[in-house]
């Protein structure tokens, strides 16, 4: 009878971690520091996706941005201004963040997502209407078909989980609509807390930096700093037309510019909506640029 009592117990409280690791949008099966992200339509009403017929398949993605313990590890340097363990790595270009995706594959025995040729110039990339040729470096990267590598999330990817996925309670920023919740931006991210407009002398003046991954409130998925700390890479090209009734969208063949998204410790409260769209070249950076993984299901 004991043996019974005790089996039961055990179920049921089985059952009950279960159940709230699926609510977390996690899952016991996960790699590493990564979330389990259950596909499906955008449920999120400020998204910019929202209503437009696109759907994602699921996916994991990185519970916190890419440390700099974890980015030295693989790349056997540290390209950051501000340097701590715990801290996003910054300072990182689309590029470097493409080859540290593969060598990251390649050092847990997964096969690589990207073909990176840089001998050959990608016809893709194309000069700025405005600026001309903003992108000095220009490799060709392709994607391996069905491999298991990590990978940069597409901007669809990235906005559905910062969004809350099939949780979404469509909130402005990734998990609340109080930026001051989520988010290190230039007004929370110094020696003070900041009032008035943005002016780069006063945010200098304040020491403003990065933060510790993870010490914010996470979103609905249990992810943090999406909105806030460093801008993350995405994989796709920059266009100002978003894609609609199509599945997994990986963007535009071709731009000038890559995509980021969730803001950083540097910009105003706007730049870390979820919806919010930013764009840079390939092979730009700064102290508030940084990355986020993914990895196919």
């Amino acid at each position: 009878m004991r043996r019974q009592f005790i089996w039961a117990v055990t179920v049921v409280v089985f059952g009950v971690m279960a159940f709230a690791s699926l609510a977390s949008g996690s899952s016991a099966n996960a790699p590493g520091n990564l979330v389990l992200v259950e596909g499906g339509i955008f449920r999120n009403a400020k998204s910019n996706y929202y209503g437009k017929g696109v759907s994602v398949s699921d996916f994991y993605i990185g519970k916190y941005e890419v440390t700099q313990k974890e980015w030295t590890e693989v790349m056997g340097s540290n390209p950051s201004k501000f340097v701590g363990e715990t801290l996003p790595v910054d300072s990182v270009n689309w590029y470097d963040a493409v080859e540290y995706c593969n060598k990251r594959s390649i050092k847990e025995g997964l096969k690589p997502y990207y073909k990176i040729d840089k001998t050959q110039k990608d016809p893709n990339n194309k000069p700025d209407p405005q600026f001309g040729d903003l992108d000095s470096m220009k490799w060709t990267v392709t994607i391996n078909p069905g491999a298991n590598g990590y990978r940069l999330p597409t901007e669809a990817e990235w906005e559905y989980a910062a969004g809350g996925g099939q949780q979404s309670k469509s909130y402005t920023y990734s998990g609340s609509n109080d930026v001051e919740e989520v988010a290190w931006y230039f007004r929370n991210s110094g020696d003070k807390p900041l009032s008035g407009p943005w002016l780069w002398p006063v945010v200098q003046q304040n020491h403003d930096q990065t933060k510790p991954v993870g010490t914010k409130k996470p979103n609905e998925l249990g992810l943090y700093d999406m909105s806030g700390n460093v801008r993350e890479w995405c994989w796709d090209w920059y266009s100002d037309t978003l894609p609609s009734n199509v599945p997994d969208p990986q963007g535009s063949a071709s731009g000038s510019t890559r995509v980021w998204k969730g803001g950083g410790w540097m910009g105003d409260a706007f730049s870390d909506e979820s919806a919010f769209r930013g764009s840079l070249a390939g092979n730009g950076t700064g102290p508030d640029q940084g990355v986020r993984v993914a990895r196919n299901k």
